[in-house]
């Protein structure tokens, strides 16, 4: 099942399918690891949903929620 990484639910894992956006959002991502085929587990979730902060390639990374939506997931 597909879903945005901003839609899953704390402690699901999944794999990256797509990275949207353009110039410099993308890249910054891309920078980060947030790369098509790398695992994503979602650790944490602000009170109010934003930021969140998962685990990819080994290190915890905090997204903004309008990051974080821009990114595929096929949830496991």
């Amino acid at each position: 099942m597909l879903k945005k990484l901003d839609e899953l639910k704390k402690g699901e894992t999944g794999l990256i399918k797509k990275v949207e956006g353009e110039g410099r959002i993308r890249r910054r991502l891309f920078d980060m690891g947030v790369t098509p085929g790398a695992e994503v587990y979602l650790r944490k979730v602000a009170p109010l949903g934003d930021p969140v902060e998962v685990t990819i390639r080994g290190y915890e990374l905090s997204l903004r929620k309008a990051e974080a939506c821009l990114v595929t997931v096929e949830v496991k």
